[in-house]
C-alpha cells in the first residue's frame, strides 16, 4: 500500500487539517507495505477456508426472500474513490428506497438477515473487497457517498486509506442502529450526532496507526462480537 504523492491528492484532501495526517502516515510506509501483504494473504487464505460458510449463507438468502445474495451499495474509499461493497443481502429487495441507514426493528430486514446481521456475517464477503484493494481488514468504514460530502475537512484526512471492515469506531458503535430511532430524521441524527463521535476514533487510529493496532482492533471486534451474542442469551 502506497500513498500518492501530495500533489496527486484530490484537491478536497490537499488541505492543512489532512495534511498533519498525511506526514504522519508518510514516515510510516513499511508499516503501510506489510498492512497491504497481511490484507492479501490473510484474505485470500479466509476466502478459501470460509467457502462452505459462503455457499451455506448464499442458499438460505435465496431461499429466505427473492433478490440477489450480495448487496452492492455504492460506498466511498481511498482517496474518495466510489465502489460498489460486497455485503450478503440482509434486507428485502430495494431496501434503497428508504433511508441509507439502518434503525432498531428495521423492517426491511429479513428473517435471515437478522441472524447473518447479529453475527455480523453479513461482513464476511467483505473479504472479496479486501483482496481487490478497495477495502482494509482494519479502517474507517466506507460511507455512502452523501454522508462523505457532510465531511468537515479533517473528515477528509480517513480516506487516505482504503475504507475499513472493522476500527475501534465500529466496536464502540456496534449497536448504532438502536441509536437511530424510527420515526426520527434518521439521516440529520447520523450526520450530525454519531457520524462525528465516530470521526473521533477514526481520526485517533490515524495518528496511531501500525500493524500491531490494526492487528488489537481485530482482535477486540472477534470479542466485541462474541460478548454482543451471549449478552443477547442471556
Amino acid at each position: 500500500m502506497v500513498l500518492k504523492k501530495w500533489e496527486d491528492l484530490p484537491e478536497r484532501m490537499r488541505t492543512d487539517a489532512v495534511k498533519k495526517y498525511y506526514e504522519i502516515l508518510q514516515k510510516k510506509k513499511i508499516s503501510l507495505f506489510l498492512k497491504r501483504l497481511f490484507d492479501v494473504s490473510a484474505a485470500v487464505f479466509l476466502l478459501i477456508v470460509l467457502l462452505p460458510v459462503f455457499l451455506a449463507l448464499a442458499v438460505a438468502i435465496k431461499m429466505d426472500s427473492n433478490g440477489p445474495v450480495f448487496y452492492r451499495q455504492v460506498r466511498v474509499t481511498q482517496y474518495g474513490k466510489k465502489f460498489r461493497i460486497f455485503k450478503f443481502r440482509s434486507m428485502v429487495e430495494y431496501a434503497d428506497n428508504g433511508f441509507q441507514v439502518t434503525v432498531s426493528g428495521d423492517k426491511r430486514i429479513t428473517k435471515v438477515g437478522r441472524v447473518i446481521r447479529e453475527y455480523r456475517l453479513d461482513e464476511l464477503s467483505q473479504l472479496i473487497d479486501v483482496v481487490r484493494g478497495t477495502m482494509t481488514f482494519v479502517g474507517t468504514r466506507p460511507e455512502v457517498p452523501k454522508y462523505v460530502e457532510q465531511y468537515t475537512p479533517e473528515m477528509m484526512a480517513t480516506l487516505l486509506l482504503p475504507a475499513g471492515v472493522t476500527s475501534m469506531a465500529s466496536i464502540r458503535y456496534k449497536d448504532e442502529a438502536k441509536l437511530l430511532k424510527s420515526g426520527e430524521d434518521t439521516d440529520q441524527v447520523y450526520v450530525e450526532t454519531i457520524l462525528p463521535e465516530k470521526m473521533k476514533y477514526n481520526l485517533e487510529a490515524l495518528k496511531k496507526f501500525s500493524l500491531s493496532e490494526d492487528l488489537k482492533i481485530m482482535i477486540r471486534t472477534f470479542f466485541a462480537v462474541v460478548k454482543n451474542r451471549n449478552t443477547k442469551a442471556l
